[in-house]
């Protein structure tokens, strides 16, 4: 499928990667580093380490793409020591020679570009330490064939939009999504649909709406009672 990837930007100048297949691209075309940054680290990772008191973390993400929301997550866990374990599922995984080319290394330490560039091909396959304070794995697999014995404490969704890919939002794929989440645990993603909050409230979570990133007016939180 990567032949059908192409690299282009946004609008806040950061780069994100435009399937041709699907017909979208994988972050907001209003900026992709704004988007990641105000919707998972900020009102998903920010959010949840304000309100527990831990040293550690682990994050499941729908839709690993550039792997920007794990970096950006990873650095903010560095930087404040925060053990961070991140597994992402991805069906299609990006190549390692386009994940070097998407430019995300001005937005991070050098020392975590490259550890996470050189990492890249391993956690495909399995769980690999990053840093001192960091292990990923990529699930190279479809959502409903995910599983795991894990339990997550925060879900970054980062699946493509509904309308192109309306599966993802359906009340199987999100069902199966929040079996991986704990008690007390945040769902977060840039979308807001009347369906998706009555899907979660029947899953008992609590619905919040949040600001949404540029270019959206608003994102859902739901937090698992």
């Amino acid at each position: 499928m990567n032949h059908e990837l192409t690299i282009v930007p946004t609008a806040d100048g950061s780069n994100t990667i435009y399937n041709a297949e699907v017909g979208e691209h994988y972050h907001s075309r209003h900026g992709a580093l704004q988007e990641s940054l105000h919707v998972f680290v900020k009102s998903g990772l920010q959010y949840f380490l304000e309100r527990n008191n831990t040293s550690g973390v682990s994050i499941l993400e729908v839709g690993f793409g550039t792997g920007l929301n794990f970096l950006l997550t990873a650095d903010a866990c560095t930087g404040t020591q925060i053990k961070l374990d991140y597994t992402g599922i991805e069906a299609y995984p990006v190549s390692a020679e386009m994940m070097a080319q998407t430019g995300y290394q001005q937005y991070i330490p050098e020392l975590l570009w490259e550890q996470f560039n050189s990492s890249y091909p391993a956690a495909l396959t399995a769980k690999v330490q990053i840093n001192n304070t960091t292990q990923l794995h990529i699930a190279h697999s479809k959502l409903l064939d995910f599983n795991t014995d894990e339990q997550f404490d925060i879900i970054y969704f980062d699946a493509f939009a509904a309308a192109h890919q309306p599966e993802m939002w359906d009340e199987e794929a999100i069902g199966h999504t929040v079996s991986f989440l704990k008690p007390g645990g945040v769902f977060v993603t840039y979308a807001i649909t009347g369906n998706l909050k009555r899907m979660l409230k029947s899953q008992g979570f609590k619905i919040e709406k949040a600001p949404g990133a540029p270019g959206k007016r608003e994102m859902l939180r739901a937090v698992k009672l």
